[in-house]
């Protein structure tokens, strides 16, 4: 085992790939923490977030041992890929689920507006709370404004905020939450409204 401590990310696929169980038990204890991080973070629900962490390292394995990995060198962006797409994938089932039945749901699916079509008047409001959600980035420290400018208008992942920062995921998943907060406390102070109903 201290012999793997040593190998890359890279090293550490190809051994896998090869047939040795422990390069993957390596390649999990490397990746998991912040790889469950980035799924809590987005999906805000432990079971969920559980789950989907699980499917991301058996699409994982199933990809090594078919021999379809060519991540050469982004092994951890590639595995955020993964949980991405999984998450995106989840909530698009959950959304056309709910659009065939009504019957077993707490909440009115057929006058829910997330599935509607917006009004002229919805459009204002999601119009007026993007200006003052881009107004309230503007005071964000710089490190926060970053991250969340990254994340939100550029679509990078944790890991890719992370490899351009020179930073941790850790870090940058904590920059995002920071920049989250200062952002929900300026909306407090100055009375803004920044969700859609």
């Amino acid at each position: 085992m201290d012999t793997f401590c040593k190998m890359t990310d890279e090293e550490l696929v190809v051994s896998y790939a090869g047939g040795d169980d422990c390069a993957f038990d390596l390649l999990l204890s490397r990746h998991k923490q912040s790889l469950y991080s980035y799924i809590f973070y987005t999906v805000r629900d432990r079971g969920l977030a559980e789950d989907l962490f699980q499917d991301t390292f058996v699409k994982a394995i199933i990809t090594i041992r078919q021999g379809r990995y060519v991540e050469s060198g982004r092994f951890g962006a590639w595995l955020m890929r993964i949980a991405h797409n999984l998450i995106i994938d989840y909530f698009r089932r959950k959304r056309s689920e709910n659009t065939v039945s009504n019957d077993d749901c707490e909440t009115d699916l057929f006058n829910d507006p997330s599935l509607c079509d917006d009004t002229v008047e919805m459009e204002m409001v999601k119009s007026q709370v993007c200006s003052d959600v881009k107004k309230l980035i503007g005071f964000l420290p710089e490190v926060q404004r970053e991250v969340l400018e990254m994340r939100y208008y550029r679509d990078l992942s944790f890991r890719e905020i992370a490899d351009a920062t020179g930073v941790s995921i850790n870090t940058a998943l904590g920059r995002m939450r920071y920049a989250i907060l200062n952002m929900r406390r300026m909306a407090t102070d100055h009375k803004m409204i920044l969700t859609v109903n």
